[in-house]
């Protein structure tokens, strides 16, 4: 079964193209009887506050349309900044070399939150290099991840 994130970034992935943008991801966050829709975008040269506005006008009308949230909800609109959460392989695959935050869903070696550099990717399987140590974790087994921003 699909999940909230799943089925949204399918319904509005065409609509951010359409308006030069990529898709980077969606967070849904619930808070009480409220839920907040966080949507990432991504552009070539970086994005501003007129391609938020412009994706942010064109994803309410399509809500609005489709209704595939049964609370109210709260959109919001912006780029994935410099420690940019990562929601697929593909965008783990770009960070290989990088350091990266992982929190997994179940802890492994009696540890749910990881850091350091992304070594490799193998099929569903990422090394991660902790303290000089190479550790496996599956990418089905990540709940949130992030790069981290260097200065």
């Amino acid at each position: 079964m699909a999940t909230l994130e799943q089925k949204l970034q399918e319904m509005l992935q065409g609509a951010v193209e359409d308006l030069g943008c990529e898709l980077w991801g969606i967070e849904c966050q619930r808070a009480g009887r409220f839920m907040t829709v966080r949507l990432f975008i991504d552009k070539d040269g970086g994005v501003g506050v007129d391609d938020c506005a412009d994706v942010s006008r064109q994803v309410s009308a399509i809500l609005d349309v489709e209704d595939p949230i049964a609370d109210k909800y709260n959109l919001e609109v912006s780029s994935p900044g410099l420690d940019r959460p990562l929601f697929t392989l593909e965008q783990f695959q770009r960070y290989v070399g990088e350091d990266i935050a992982v929190h997994l869903r179940i802890p492994i070696v009696d540890r749910r939150k990881w850091q350091g550099k992304l070594e490799k990717i193998e099929n569903d399987m990422l090394t991660l290099v902790v303290d000089g140590q190479e550790h496996v974790l599956i990418f089905g087994n990540i709940q949130k991840a992030n790069v981290i921003a260097k200065f």
